[in-house]
């Protein structure tokens, strides 16, 4: 709370403002003991009413405050998906306490740079995961208190003399706190979060996302994917990530859904889950539903309370969306964006998905989607381009670089690092990231494409991935990584593949070669990491061409 304020302009901001943990306390107003979170992620399942959830954001939020926290400081979290996961992250919104979630798939390296880059305040960590906090803090000076949350195990934790900082265990620093709400000033355009991007080439840049942009932002699954009262959510994707966070997490609490925390995903419990709860939507990427159609018990579980299944990351391919339209007997929908966008631009709709198969859908309220050149024009139908944006749901820009800000908001527009463009009937077709179009003597590929035409021309590839390798004559070489699907592992060969790509795409885009892996290197949001393949490959034309 900042006591520089007058009692006139505090009472005014709590009328007017848009502020992401509002929402939450307008639907504890209205529904206060509908169940809001059901966290079936540790050893005992827990459940939470609208009234409860309420109240525990309030008392930490309260704590929060007590140590000395205020708004605009950095707050980071590590943890997974939890209920204190979502008391912190709205406990901070009330009070105007930046959120900065930490990525569990980091290291100590990447974890003390962000501590050192957002000048973190507090930690909230979860116990099991205090040794990588205490390891990533030795050279942070900012830090004054360690919040220990439960989690799946104990962990010894130094001494606090030794660390410099003052250690809290969460229930005990939240039990006696008052449940009253917060009179706190919060401006609409204040971020409520710093979410690091996964930096590939360089350091993570930090996307500073607003309450405005979020709130906004979560008003879009609702129109669009008719988000309600009565869904019953399963939530498997981390909520470091903004997908599952924002995505999903605070248009369901938006509208007074209820909300089942897993810490990832395991097939067959999801669908005993779905089966047992009566789960009315689900989100994950494309290969979990192939992993789900592919269980021996998949013909067991009454999935009939499902009404959406909603995916990310990457388009389904053809054969296996066919397939899990018509398994799961619902509505299919992808959502497409990013970070910067917090994160929804476009949705794929159900109507469109087999009409449109490997589009990523049509524009959504409050985002104006666009296609530009080079020059800074905007390009007609038909055109390719880079993908731009304009709206409130925008980042306020990465912290501490002012470049990068500058660079992503040139001509008016935000520049999303995407190729594409429009057809005819008003739906976006993804292109490439516009790092990943291969070079290849004089022309321009896109990975993308090459992928979507192999899945198509053989049903035993399980996942493709295609990037452009170094090569002497070409400048890059288009390379084929394949999975093959399990049924099919020994049998399925590189010349099988190249055979296909033959029958399918012009000379210049088939795979100069094709490599078997057992695995595909992933981000902890299941995003496939092509710049490791690079860099672990960079040498392979030079190998097997000398």
């Amino acid at each position: 709370m900042n006591n520089n304020l007058s009692a006139d302009s505090l009472s005014d901001n709590l009328i007017k403002r848009v502020n992401v943990g509002d929402m939450l306390t307008r639907t504890a107003w209205r529904m206060p003991g509908k169940e809001a979170l059901i966290d079936i992620s540790g050893n005992k399942e827990r459940r939470l009413t609208y009234a409860e959830f309420n109240v525990a954001v309030n008392r930490f939020a309260h704590a929060l405050l007590r140590l000395g926290c205020k708004r605009g400081d950095a707050l980071v979290l590590i943890s997974a998906n939890s209920i204190e996961f979502l008391v912190t992250y709205y406990a901070c919104a009330k009070t105007g306490i930046v959120c900065v979630p930490i990525n569990l798939a980091w290291g100590e390296k990447e974890v003390a740079y962000v501590l050192q880059h957002c000048s973190a305040r507090a930690i909230v960590a979860e116990s099991q995961l205090l040794d990588l906090a205490g390891k990533a803090m030795s050279t942070v000076t900012t830090i004054r208190d360690i919040i220990i949350a439960p989690g799946t195990s104990d962990t010894s934790r130094p001494e606090q003399k030794e660390m410099g900082v003052n250690w809290h265990e969460f229930n005990e620093l939240c039990k006696n706190e008052e449940p009253d709400e917060l009179n706190c000033y919060v401006k609409d355009r204040d971020p409520i979060s710093y979410l690091y991007t996964s930096g590939t080439t360089s350091a993570p840049k930090a996307v500073v996302s607003s309450h405005l942009a979020v709130y906004l932002e979560s008003t879009t699954p609702p129109v669009v994917a008719g988000f309600s009262a009565k869904d019953r959510s399963a939530a498997m994707m981390p909520l470091f990530h903004t997908a599952q966070l924002n995505g999903v997490i605070t248009p369901l609490v938006y509208v007074g859904g209820t909300a089942f925390l897993l810490r990832g995903f395991d097939p067959e419990k999801l669908l005993e889950l779905i089966s047992r709860e009566k789960i009315t939507h689900i989100f994950g990427l494309p290969m979990m539903y192939r992993m789900m159609l592919d269980h021996p018990n998949f013909k067991k579980y009454d999935l009939s309370s499902l009404r959406l299944a909603l995916y990310a990351m990457a388009p389904m391919p053809d054969i296996d969306l066919r397939r899990a339209i018509d398994s799961f007997g619902c509505d299919f929908m992808l959502g497409f964006g990013q970070t910067e966008m917090n994160p929804l631009t476009t949705m794929f709709m159900p109507e469109h998905q087999l009409s449109h198969s490997g589009s990523v859908g049509t524009q959504i309220p409050n985002v104006q989607t666009a296609i530009m050149g080079e020059d800074g024009n905007l390009l007609p139908i038909g055109e390719s381009g880079e993908i731009v944006y304009r709206g409130p749901h925008v980042m306020e820009g990465y912290l501490h670089n002012d470049k990068a800000t500058a660079e992503a908001f040139e001509h008016g527009w935000f520049h999303s690092g995407d190729v594409g463009h429009f057809d005819a009937d008003g739906v976006l077709w993804f292109e490439d990231r516009k790092k990943d179009v291969i070079k290849t003597g004089g022309e321009n590929v896109a990975s993308i494409e090459v992928e979507r035409a192999l899945y198509d021309a053989e049903e035993r590839i399980g996942e493709v991935v295609v990037v452009g390798l170094y090569h002497e004559r070409w400048g890059e070489a288009v390379t084929a990584f394949v999975v093959p699907k399990p049924a099919d592992v020994g049998t399925l060969t590189p010349l099988h593949i190249q055979a296909a790509a033959k029958n399918c795409l012009d000379g210049f885009k088939q795979p100069k070669a094709v490599i078997i892996l057992e695995e595909l290197p992933r981000t902890a949001t299941g995003k496939v990491q092509k710049n490791v393949l690079r860099d672990r490959y960079r040498d392979y034309y030079r190998t097997n061409l000398s």
